[in-house]
């Protein structure tokens, strides 16, 4: 039996939080585990809980880690518990300062409406010759 130890989806729609379990590799993505070793939250970047104990006992029994859980590992040992990790620092936009405002021109006395001339429709342009008498005349 092929044992792997990855993450386990258990979070709601559009919050996701995940267990790492070893797990046969047969079995669904969020199907029955041997054993929990730890939780992570992706949207605070926080490793709740991580038991290395047990994880360096599956190793040994030949389990494999995904990439995945590799990258927790590092994180655990770098960062430790419930400390963010791999977000990025936010960064302020620019400040930019508003430009003076300028007092409005006064309005001009809009002149008298002068009106159209009524508009004249062209006759439609005659067309060449018909064809039919083109037709006769080759005869």
């Amino acid at each position: 039996m092929a044992v792997k130890i990855r993450l386990a989806r258990i979070g709601k729609k559009h919050v996701p939080f995940y267990r790492i379990v070893a797990i046969d590799t047969r079995k669904k993505r969020d199907g029955q585990n041997l054993a929990n070793l730890g939780t992570y939250d992706p949207m605070g970047h926080k490793l709740i809980q991580f038991n290395q104990e047990e994880v360096d006992q599956w190793i040994s029994k030949g389990a494999q880690m995904t990439e995945t859980v590799q990258k927790l590992q590092k994180m655990f040992t770098e960062h430790g518990l419930n400390k963010s990790f791999g977000e990025a620092p936010k960064k302020e936009a620019p400040k930019v300062e508003a430009a003076p405002k300028v007092e409005a021109a006064p309005k001009k006395e809009a002149a008298p409406k002068v009106e159209a001339a009524p508009k004249v429709e062209e006759a439609p342009k005659k067309e060449a010759a018909p064809k039919a008498e083109e037709a006769k005349d080759s005869k």
